[in-house]
């Protein structure tokens, strides 16, 4: 699905990500995990094209996103640990603007916006204007926008940053059900324990370089230490 070759880049003279490799699988949750500052947003901006790689290549199924931007972004969305919304549209607005440059027919789209809001209870919400949102109703419609074309691959930030319990956990198990289609999810996370129970695969990336990569067995066997990934992480990255 992803495939990362040698991929660097730099801020003046701070290395942000230094020479790093992986593939994220089809069917698979991937999570992504590092202190700040080690550079995991940097990482996810190259991918969906938000910055240009000083070295190395990324690939989305079979797809250059440097040679063929435009082919390759419909194949995912993303989702940033910050959603900035358009504050004048309403809901529907918004996901009809995204479905709209996605191609999605009406018919599909009346039902996913239907369905997602009642997953994650914005029915009331939709026709409000999105300036009245809090930052968890925010984080909500940034997820039902980039669900409303059903890409193959989604690529989330700190994704369950703002949302209640209740929307997080049927997040979890929407991410799950996606792959069970053989869809992929890409997402980083400062919550260990999310992504050691939901993570099929897990990087840890530290000062630019990955340190650790794998199952959490695999992540074990390479730290030769049997306990949580939440102490494997702070060993490894102190």
């Amino acid at each position: 699905m992803v495939h990362i070759s040698n991929l660097s880049k730099s801020y003046g003279t701070k290395k942000a990500v230094d020479d790093i490799s992986f593939d994220v699988k089809a069917g698979e949750i991937f999570g992504f995990l590092g202190p700040n500052g080690a550079g995991k947003t940097t990482t996810i901006k190259m991918i969906v094209g938000l910055l240009s790689q000083d070295s190395g290549s990324i690939e989305i199924q079979g797809l250059d996103v440097r040679k063929n931007s435009l082919e390759s972004k419909k194949l995912f969305s993303y989702v940033p640990d910050n959603p900035e919304l358009y504050p004048n549209l309403t809901g529907r607005a918004y996901l009809n603007f995204l479905a709209d440059v996605y191609g999605v027919s009406k018919e599909d789209r009346d039902q996913r916006i239907a369905l997602f809001g009642e997953l994650f209870e914005m029915q009331g919400a939709t026709d409000q204007f999105l300036s009245s949102y809090s930052h968890g109703m925010k984080q909500k419609m940034a997820v039902m926008g980039a669900l409303i074309h059903n890409p193959d691959l989604l690529i989330m930030d700190e994704p369950m940053v703002g949302l209640d319990p209740k929307s997080s956990f049927r997040l979890k198990e929407l991410m799950r059900q996606r792959c069970d289609e053989n869809k992929s999810v890409f997402f980083s996370t400062h919550v260990m324990e999310v992504a050691e129970k939901l993570c099929d695969r897990i990087a840890i990336i530290n000062k630019g370089r990955i340190i650790a990569i794998g199952t959490m067995e695999e992540i074990r066997s390479q730290a030769a230490d049997e306990g949580s990934l939440e102490k494997i992480f702070l060993e490894l990255t102190e």
